[in-house]
């Protein structure tokens, strides 16, 4: 049998090493749908629920693996559903490529059915990279290119496949003229800066007394490395939401999260220092960093396009951060002062017992959200692999989760787009089938898209080695963070017709499909939940009844937000009792006058 273009595509793409793929089928892609087939496992289809799905699938699997992540869908909107979770790939770098299919050639141009310029539709979240195919010699230079393309600059690449072109007989490339002949293989280049410039850096953190570190996901790698730089210089490090796993939380002068997600440390840490150096990170909020002018600054990122994009940085260092460390080391000082670090310790200290006593406080109904976590983060394995969702679960995922060496977290982070954690979650079981996976959820997000993902896990999970997979669901019955900053933000009370949300009932559903379900709505119930879900050995869904009303607020309140606040007690809140009890509790006591931090 000739081989077809499905065919060479499925064979060229597992010559690059892939192994997997996510996607949905559909009469757009069937050749090379029919490709997969006759290639008896060389790749892995996993079939997501829906399109955008599989998009963040192959987002986290490039995250959790460093592999190419790859994804498919038919034409029209199956490729339209894909963008979403595209773009988390696009906005955290990750090297994705995205495989559509479109009507045939013939009927281009002609109004067809799921005709669509797909393109023009791709062309900003593929911009690297998008092509259409239009004949059979063609579709070698656009794999090789699309996975290069992706791999090197860690973006987003996407080609399109006519479906009649699919199933015709490929042929190379002729040797004439017009024509190109790829090949594959990369291999990432090794990236350092310039000695003078190295110099430089050290001369600007050699001149430090207060030193602070910012790191983000392009430290994952470089943990030694940050921690060596760090002790050279008695320094502090704060982490960017996506650089979590970057330096364990064990050491005292590791300050926790940064941002409106950010621990209070990582605030004086910022505020206080004289010498920023930031590793990897595109950390967004600018406000969280030092006031301009007060810090001399230094950043490590491999694309220069990040660099001095949120402080004006005064050395800046094109390189891999775990490289370009290793050869500034031997150029720093052994700072002897301790002063600095022991302030430091002394921030993180108090704001461990201050996160302590806040998840024991009692709340009106349900569960505090906060015990949710400060339960679990003692009883997590270094190997497990954690995933949140973005809204209030991923404040106390960032703020109340130790993270030890081993660990490995991720979130939609660039795009902070809901529905990511049960994907992410998927597709970390896949990548990583023997290691506990947990992912961390609100009930705005399993009702807009992740419930279905559960399906997803009751198709796949008896063939994963280690059967532990579980997703936390606090239903609060609320789209919470949105609340919040209505309330603290905007000044406006809680606008029930957009934010409160049906009362689902997760853990039953879960039943229903075959999986295993746990429902808690008291705060002693935690604990024995989180031994029964992590001992199940099979899937679980752990849904916990939560209070909305406590306040998912940045750690440092300004008097601007307190004033806001305040008018919308003054106009009404519907929740106004328990929100002014828990908030008076929480962050907002360092601003109301003769309250104090429980």
């Amino acid at each position: 049998m000739a081989q077809t273009v499905g065919d060479f595509i499925v064979e060229r793409l597992h010559e690059w090493g892939v192994r997997r793929l996510f996607g949905y089928p559909g009469d757009g892609i069937n050749g090379v749908l029919g490709a997969l087939r006759r290639a008896q496992g060389k790749i892995e289809f996993v079939q997501a629920r829906h399109e955008e799905m599989a998009a963040f699938m192959a987002s986290a699997h490039a995250k959790f693996t460093g592999e190419l992540g790859v994804c498919m869908a038919t034409s029209g909107p199956g490729a339209a559903h894909l963008v979403t979770g595209l773009y988390d790939a696009r906005l955290d770098h990750m090297p994705v490529l995205a495989i559509c299919g479109q009507q045939a050639r013939a009927a281009l141009g002609s109004h067809y059915q799921q005709e669509v310029d797909l393109a023009s539709m791709l062309k900003d979240v593929a911009g690297s990279y998008v092509q259409q195919a239009s004949v059979p010699s063609q579709v070698r230079h656009m794999v090789d290119r699309a996975v290069r393309i992706a791999l090197s600059q860690r973006r987003v690449t996407a080609i399109i496949l006519p479906n009649d072109l699919q199933e015709l007989e490929y042929t190379p490339p002729p040797r004439k003229h017009g024509t190109a002949h790829s090949g594959v293989g990369y291999s990432r280049p090794r990236v350092m800066p310039e000695p003078a410039d190295l110099a430089r850096a050290a001369e600007v953190l050699n001149a430090g007394r207060h030193v602070a570190i910012l790191v983000g996901a392009g430290a994952l790698h470089a943990t030694d490395e940050v921690i060596a730089v760090a002790e050279r210089l008695k320094a502090g490090v704060a982490k960017a939401l996506l650089g979590k796993a970057a330096v364990p939380d064990e050491y005292p002068w590791v300050t926790g999260s940064i941002g409106l997600l950010g621990t209070k440390p990582s605030w004086e840490l910022m505020t206080h220092c004289d010498t920023l150096l930031m590793i990897g990170s595109g950390f967004p909020y600018s406000e969280f960093l030092p006031k301009e002018g007060d810090a001399r600054g230094v950043q490590i990122d491999l694309g220069a396009d990040m660099l001095s994009l949120r402080y004006p940085m005064e050395v800046n260092l094109v390189g891999d951060s775990a490289e370009t460390l290793r050869a500034l080391l031997p150029l720093l000082d052994q700072k002897t002062d301790d002063a600095w670090r022991k302030r430091v310790e002394r921030w993180t200290s108090e704001w461990w017992d201050t996160l302590d006593k806040r998840a024991k406080e009692p709340v009106k109904r349900g569960v505090n959200p906060q015990r949710i976590f400060t339960e679990l983060s003692p009883k997590l394995s270094s190997d497990v692999i954690l995933t949140s969702d973005s809204g209030s679960c991923a404040n106390w995922y960032a703020r109340d989760l130790k993270i030890r060496r081993g660990m490995m977290c991720s979130l939609s982070g660039g795009l902070a787009s809901m529905g990511a954690a049960v994907p992410y979650a998927i597709a970390a079981k896949f990548a990583h089938p023997d290691r506990p996976v947990i992912a961390m959820v609100g009930d705005g997000a399993m009702q807009m898209n992740n419930m279905a993902e559960l399906i997803t896990v009751a198709k796949y999970w008896q063939q994963w080695k280690d059967g532990r997979w579980i997703c936390m669901v606090m239903n609060n019955e609320d789209l919470n963070q949105v609340t919040w900053e209505q309330r603290v933000m905007e000044g406006d009370p809680k606008f029930e017709g957009s934010q409160n949300l049906p009362n689902v009932p997760f853990h039953r559903f879960a039943e229903l499909i075959g999986l295993k379900g746990i429902y808690v709505d008291t705060p002693e119930a935690i604990g024995p939940a989180w031994d029964e879900a992590l001992s199940a050995g099979r899937p679980v869904v752990l849904e916990v009844k939560t209070d909305p009303e406590v306040p998912p607020l940045p750690p440092h309140i300004t008097l601007v937000q307190a004033r806001k606040f305040m008018r919308t007690l003054m106009e009404g809140d519907p929740e106004e009792g328990s929100v002014i009890v828990n908030t008076a509790k929480q962050v907002m006591a360092s601003v109301l006058p003769g309250k104090k931090d429980s």
